[in-house]
């Protein structure tokens, strides 16, 4: 009898496994965000077809953001003196064993942040930070809220417009300060504000501040004489200055991508070459000489030792961040001159999972990249000219 109690229970126990088994697949979506260069479009594209699945009409020709959530993108628009919040349509939820994934349409939300030529957008700890250039006003709200279609951030005003930055930090805000004697030039250094707006400890000094990313839990900020790393501390910020060592050439780093999975930064220093930063190696500053100038780099989150550097040869150039060595190579567009305004069509490049896809504003293309064999898969044929990129997606179980 005990037998076969034991028999009957295994049997339930098997039967509800296949039950739930069959109640969760697990599926995987990827998808690509473009900004036309010259049109006010963002276009969504399903990476594995390249077909459309959504155009969004802007106030003015975009840069793209996006935040560690993956739910939705920001589209900077610094002649539209607005930024507009696209949902991704991917709604991920961790459950510690496993992760799911929802998948809908992308869409526009209804749901703006305003004021003259929001230029830097920065994302931290679920909060999201936008400096406005032409007023000098900071905007910093939960992404929730914005999810939510909530408007209603928080707002600080430095004391002159200027190219600025601003940064939430745990309870915190980071802003910068306008050079006094030449608003115009780029700012002196950094303020730590509170909750309220009120300036905590003197001026963090970071002249010809430029450039900020976010690694781990530390946010990198580059300076004309090195670089500016914060921590998050009580009862303020823990803020670090590491100078630029003598054995390198003249040059400083002005943009700034942060490591996943491994802690580091990419920096660009000088036209054709780009830093690896790392403040606790021996070596904090490494450089990698390019084969040309640098038309865009991007790291690779899915393989934590790499990153990605196009070239104005048309040249992709993989860089393995460990041996501080380009590793691989691959010509994937037409060459792209560096010479000119720094606003003309060029192409970006974003990394999806084992895929890289690079923007050909030129020839109205989206060139895709293998990760693992580091040759062309396809190319997507996109309307316009496709130029800022972001990429989006993962797996997960749907219920």
């Amino acid at each position: 009898m005990r037998l076969t109690m034991l028999t009957a229970s295994a049997a339930l126990m098997l039967a509800a496994s296949t039950l739930a088994t069959s109640a969760q697949d697990t599926v995987s979506a990827w998808r690509l965000f473009v900004a036309d260069h010259g049109e006010p479009v963002v276009r969504a594209i399903d990476l594995p077809t390249g077909d459309e699945i959504g155009a969004f009409p802007l106030a003015s020709p975009a840069t793209l953001y996006t935040t560690e959530s993956k739910a939705a993108v920001y589209a900077v628009q610094g002649a539209g003196n607005r930024v507009s919040v696209i949902s991704s349509g991917l709604a991920f939820e961790d459950h510690g064993d496993h992760g799911d994934l929802e998948v809908s349409d992308p869409a526009l939300l209804d749901v703006t942040l305003e004021d003259e030529r929001p230029v830097h957008f920065v994302a931290h700890d679920g909060e999201v930070a936008l400096f406005f250039d032409g007023s000098g006003v900071v905007q910093v709200v939960r992404e929730s809220a914005l999810l939510a279609g909530e408007s209603a951030p928080r707002t600080f005003t430095t004391d002159a417009p200027h190219h600025g930055v601003a940064a939430p930090v745990g309870a915190h805000v980071l802003v910068t300060r306008p050079n006094a004697d030449d608003p115009k030039a780029l700012p002196v250094g950094i303020d730590v504000l509170d909750a309220d707006g009120e300036q905590i400890g003197e001026l963090h000094e970071c002249p010809d501040l430029h450039g900020e990313a976010t690694s781990g839990h530390t946010l990198a900020i580059a300076c004309a004489a090195g670089i500016l790393f914060v921590d998050e501390g009580s009862p303020e910020p823990q803020i670090e200055f590491v100078a630029y060592t003598d054995d390198l050439p003249e040059g400083k780093v002005t943009t700034l991508l942060g490591g996943v999975g491994l802690k580091y930064w990419l920096g660009n220093y000088g036209a054709d070459r780009v830093a690896i930063i790392d403040p606790a190696d021996e070596v904090p500053f490494r450089l990698v000489d390019l084969p040309s100038r640098r038309v865009h780099f991007a790291i690779d989150p899915a393989r934590a030792g790499f990153a990605y550097v196009l070239t104005e040869d048309g040249v992709l150039n993989e860089i393995d961040i460990v041996a501080g060595t380009i590793s691989r190579t691959l010509e994937v567009t037409q060459p792209y001159s560096m010479d000119g305004e720094w606003s003309l069509p060029r192409p970006r490049i974003a990394v999806a999972g084992s895929e890289i896809a690079v923007t050909d504003p030129l020839n109205s293309m989206i060139h895709v990249v293998s990760t693992e064999s580091f040759a062309l898969d396809r190319d997507i044929a996109v309307q316009g000219m496709p130029y800022n990129i972001v990429a989006l997606g993962g797996s997960g179980e749907s219920h």
